[in-house]
């Protein structure tokens, strides 16, 4: 009983910092995180649509690096823990990565908006295969801390 009692008293006294008691008796968390600002990328022009690329940066897979295009131009090149923005007319664009297989990821995009590319390298047999996957400014600015402009 008495051991209990001590772990109870223990657990309660762990528990009690991460509440705090308001001013009409209720008890609320005290640990309230605001969203983070993104000082990284600025607002798209009214008369264009802005697409940020961005890849996590991981070990694994961190030696590779892949070339974003749209047809034949290159827009880009996606390393571990890189960024890079680029700004484009309104309406339908296709964007692909070349590896060891081909991906293809097709947006339409509207002009003054934001739209976020999350880039990711899965396993391959020889080397790595690109992925290009739709994403938002939540999971960019998770990463923002880690994350540097490309060259």
């Amino acid at each position: 009983m008495r051991s209990m009692l001590s772990c109870s008293l223990a657990l309660s006294l762990l528990v009690a910092p991460a509440f705090a008691i308001a001013k009409d008796g209720e008890a609320t968390t005290a640990v309230a995180t605001a969203p983070a600002a993104n000082t990284l990328i600025t607002a798209a022009p009214q008369d264009k649509a802005q697409i940020v690329f961005f890849r996590e940066s991981k070990f694994v897979g961190g030696a590779i690096g892949f070339k974003v295009r749209e047809g034949e131009a290159e827009l880009g090149k996606l390393r571990s823990g890189k960024y890079f923005v680029t700004n484009v007319e309104p309406g339908k664009h296709e964007y692909n990565v070349h590896g060891e297989t081909k991906d293809v990821l097709t947006m339409e995009v509207e002009a003054g908006e934001t739209y976020y590319v999350l880039g990711s390298l899965g396993m391959g047999i020889v080397a790595g295969r690109p992925n290009l996957s739709p994403s938002d400014e939540a999971t960019f600015l998770a990463m923002a801390g880690k994350l540097k402009p490309a060259k």
